[in-house]
């Protein structure tokens, strides 16, 4: 499974990068704000300044809701940098614009999927990504996980290369249940992946190594 890291936060994807675990990075216009950076020049750098940290794909997300728009913005981002992947929402001109990315060799991840019907819509318009939001499922007591199951049984079937890039994933649970179920791609914050590290007997292990390396004079 994939592991792509859910911020604008620079520092926070440098550590990522660090830990030699991460294969890319999704944003979104609340993360942007979130971080300070407004404008379209200002984005536009901080996508480039990301895409230099990491070396896989990093998701881009388009602010307009017609075809037009969409695709007007969309070749910008692709744009900017090869790693780019246009973000595009699951609404019905935002199928038409993933269908003329796919057509033009450009890659897409259709975000805001919250149903089988809807992932199976993007994957026939050639999306390279899915994303189903699991934790704002979960936020409506709903399971997001078996969200995934399901589409993963149906790409399944059909052989679908479309890969399922789990989104709003909130903590290390969600990533390693993520892992079981056969999702490509988590994408979710550096807590959630640096929570895969923890685990008592392993603090209580090195501790007593230690102590009994200090009794040794090493």
């Amino acid at each position: 499974m994939k592991f792509f890291i859910d911020t604008a936060n620079l520092d926070q994807i440098k550590e990522a990068q660090a830990l030699g675990v991460l294969d890319g990075v999704t944003t979104n216009p609340s993360l942007m704000a979130k971080e300070g950076i407004n404008g379209k020049e200002n984005i536009l750098n901080h996508y480039r300044n990301i895409c230099e940290i990491v070396d896989g794909d990093v998701s881009a997300e388009v602010i307009g809701i017609t075809v037009d728009d969409m695709i007007r913005e969309g070749e910008e981002l692709a744009a900017l940098h090869p790693q780019i992947v246009v973000k595009i929402p699951m609404i019905k001109d935002g199928v038409k614009a993933i269908k003329h990315f796919t057509n033009k060799g450009i890659k897409t991840n259709c975000t805001l999927v919250f149903s089988c019907g809807q992932a199976l819509l993007a994957a026939k318009a050639g999306a390279t990504y899915v994303s189903p939001f699991i934790g704002r499922l979960d936020d409506i007591s709903t399971d997001g996980l078996v969200l995934i199951e399901e589409i993963r049984t149906i790409y399944n079937n059909y052989s679908i290369k479309t890969e399922i890039l789990a989104a709003s994933v909130r903590h290390t649970m969600h990533v390693i249940n993520c892992a079981k179920i056969g999702a490509d791609v988590m994408t979710g914050p550096l807590s959630a992946i640096e929570g895969l590290l923890k685990h008592p007997l392993t603090d209580n292990g090195l501790k007593k190594f230690l102590e009994d390396a200090q009794s040794m004079n090493v």
